[in-house]
């Protein structure tokens, strides 16, 4: 199954660093963030839970949480979870789920259905593909996926400033200009006709042209 955004995002059980999860009730109202790994022990990805678990407390200001995977077994996330507060000084803060036999690899498209079903015996290049951030919503559909190779770190500041932009644009009638950081000013969308606008935006805006109307961003 090929996922874009705006699919429901696959529900399923599994066991995790925190007990077993069925993930849509994991998710409850708040937005979700998972975020993949294709093994254990990998180096990149100790530096990228690290440095979650360090910003974590902005995550959780945005009733955001924060979920890892890894094809792996649960016992060898707790065995890694030292390694990383270890090397990066911040300790695994949120549950990490066990994947041994990829079924959730594949429900989520990272592997295909052919893989196999076990992640004994796979190495890392094997699993390559298991490198993607998904962000959902409160309504459980996919609102972002980022997808990265294994020898390029991932930008979570980055996922932060998506984070702010989906939840703002999903709150007020508006888009959100290329770079754009909060506190900057957004686009009125062009499905919001001016008369519609001069009711959401009383202050007035800017128009560059018909279709790109600048705004200061909504409180």
């Amino acid at each position: 199954m090929s996922l874009r955004i705006n699919d429901e995002a696959p529900n399923f059980t599994a066991e995790t660093t925190q007990g077993t999860i069925n993930f849509h009730h994991w998710i409850g109202n708040d937005w979700a963030i998972l975020f993949s790994h294709p093994k254990d022990f990998t180096p990149v990805c100790t530096t990228e839970l690290g440095y979650m678990a360090r910003i974590k407390p902005e995550f959780d200001k945005r009733n955001v949480k924060i979920i890892g995977l890894s094809v792996d077994p649960v016992t060898n996330h707790g065995k890694w979870a030292a390694d990383i507060e270890e090397t990066q000084g911040h300790k695994v803060n949120y549950p990490m789920i066990g994947d041994p036999e990829l079924k959730v690899a594949k429900l989520y498209d990272m592997l295909p259905a052919d893989a196999g079903t076990t992640s004994e015996g796979r190495t890392a290049a094997a699993n390559a593909t298991v490198r993607t951030v998904f962000v959902i919503g409160p309504d459980k559909k996919i609102k972002l996926m980022l997808i990265y190779p294994m020898s390029t770190g991932r930008n979570f500041d980055e996922v932060l400033r998506v984070v702010d932009s989906i939840q703002l644009t999903a709150k007020h009638t508006v888009a959100t200009p290329v770079n754009w950081k909060p506190g900057q000013d957004v686009i009125i969308p062009p499905s919001v006709s001016d008369e519609d606008a001069k009711k959401k935006f009383p202050g007035g805006w800017k128009t560059l042209k018909p279709y790109l109307r600048i705004v200061p961003q909504p409180k």
